[in-house]
């Protein structure tokens, strides 16, 4: 008989270590491109906010038409691999982009083109990565990891963000769209490092696995649930960050300077959720997750009603810390309640339905504030957040579903027990 050995904490966890880095890495870069590529297609000759739209829509729209292809995938292949393959494709497509713009050659048509890769490749990459966390950290510490990797994304999409307004003005928008190129690339190095395998799985056509990933959805009411929620959510949110706020920044609260300190409180309160999200333990996280929801209207509330920026940001900043208790507590629920081998498809269907009238949002957001204006529409996005988060809570299993009964500890052993020897062999490596 023979003792099982504690795993290592996660910040020596070399596979962990491995994930967060490529994560961080990533989503700095993404943080240049954002404001990179608006820039490079703007600088086009003759470009306005019409083209602008056509490229972002470019590299959006397959972000939503393919994510559930990408679960399909992701659940037949080694995730890794395909996390690999999707940051290479990304570098080349950026890394085109910035070749474009740097030699001053480049037409609307390639920019277009690229940016559909880019988005694809991005389809394909996160339900793998949704999938890749429970391969490589043990169950008792999954909220945790969870938490971990969105402090340093925050942190990264933050920093990125920052910077790239002046690496940009430094060195001009073909540079910053290199290093996000240059961002992949590492990103994919750090990813291979991991080399996690798949499960042998009976053959069967993508249609069944679609279906399989369908059922395994639905047949969950929580998970649609809350998964419809949002889907109003976050159409309400991307109408308020992407056109209704900037709009009321510009018409009375001071404009850029105002709307930036506002939106960096944001993200500066999803850094704090994120800390918080690692340490609280809730019974049930369904429920608390999705009362987090609610604070996401408070700024909304305030912005309709041209209040100061200092009360705005501080709303923000709650809604951020609200924001990212809810991500670390909803994607460790499914981690831990879906099937491993269906959980990339599972993860694609939830991402697929979340955004699912993102576009819409951003679509007639500006002529509802155009017709009732900015007040009004705000008012009306805080309303469908308050009563979409109200209907989620009408489902029996938001309320009822709850952790384990008897947790483990961050060793994986119940905290009620005194340690005891197991049988070996120890607890099977996923590698």
């Amino acid at each position: 008989m023979t003792a099982v050995s504690a795993p290592a904490p996660l910040l020596r966890d070399r596979r962990f270590l491995l994930l967060a880095a490529a994560r961080t890495v990533s989503v700095l870069g993404n943080g240049f491109a954002r404001v990179a590529l608006a820039f490079a297609v703007l600088a086009l000759p003759g470009a306005g906010p019409g083209k602008l739209s056509l490229v972002l829509a470019c590299q959006a729209l397959p972000q939503l038409l393919f994510v559930l292809v990408g679960g399909v995938i992701a659940d037949r292949m080694s995730r890794s691999r395909l996390m690999v393959l999707s940051d290479v494709v990304g570098a080349a497509a950026y890394g085109g982009l910035a070749a474009m713009v740097l030699t001053g050659h480049a037409p609307l048509w390639a920019m277009c083109v690229l940016a559909v890769l880019a988005g694809t490749a991005t389809a394909m990459f996160l339900p793998a990565m949704e999938g890749v966390v429970p391969l490589i950290v043990p169950a008792s510490r999954l909220q945790r990891a969870n938490g971990a990797l969105r402090i340093g994304t925050n942190s990264a999409m933050l920093l990125g963000l920052a910077l790239s307004g002046v690496t940009v003005a430094l060195v001009g928008a073909g540079w910053a769209l290199a290093l996000n190129a240059a961002s992949f690339a590492v990103s994919a190095l750090f990813v291979n490092g991991l080399r996690l395998t798949t499960s042998p799985r009976a053959v069967s056509s993508g249609w069944a696995d679609l279906r399989d990933g369908w059922h395994e959805f639905a047949s969950r009411q929580w998970l649609w649930a809350v998964v419809a929620q949002y889907a109003v959510v976050v159409a309400a949110i991307n109408a308020t960050l992407g056109v209704l706020g900037p709009l009321v920044a510009e018409e009375g609260l001071g404009g850029a300077r105002a709307w930036s300190l506002i939106v960096a409180a944001q993200a500066l309160g999803m850094i704090a959720g994120a800390g918080i999200a690692t340490r609280v333990r809730v019974r049930r996280p369904v429920l608390v997750a999705v009362l987090a929801t609610f604070p996401a209207a408070a700024p909304m509330i305030l912005l309709s009603a041209h209040a100061p920026v200092w009360s705005i940001a501080a709303a923000m900043f709650c809604a951020g810390v609200a924001n990212d208790i809810f991500g670390v507590l909803w994607s460790t629920t499914v981690q831990r309640e879906v099937p491993e081998a269906a959980l990339s498809r599972v993860s694609s269907y939830d991402i697929f339905g979340s955004l699912a009238f993102a576009p819409l949002g951003l679509l007639i957001a500006g002529p509802i504030a155009a017709r009732t204006g900015t007040g009004p529409a705000l008012a009306g996005c805080a309303a469908l957040v308050v009563l979409a988060t109200a209907a989620a809570l009408l489902a029996p299993q938001v309320r009822t579903l709850r952790t384990p009964a008897h947790p483990l500890d961050e060793h994986g052993k119940s905290p009620r027990t005194r340690p005891r020897p197991v049988p070996s062999p120890a607890i099977p490596d996923h590698d």
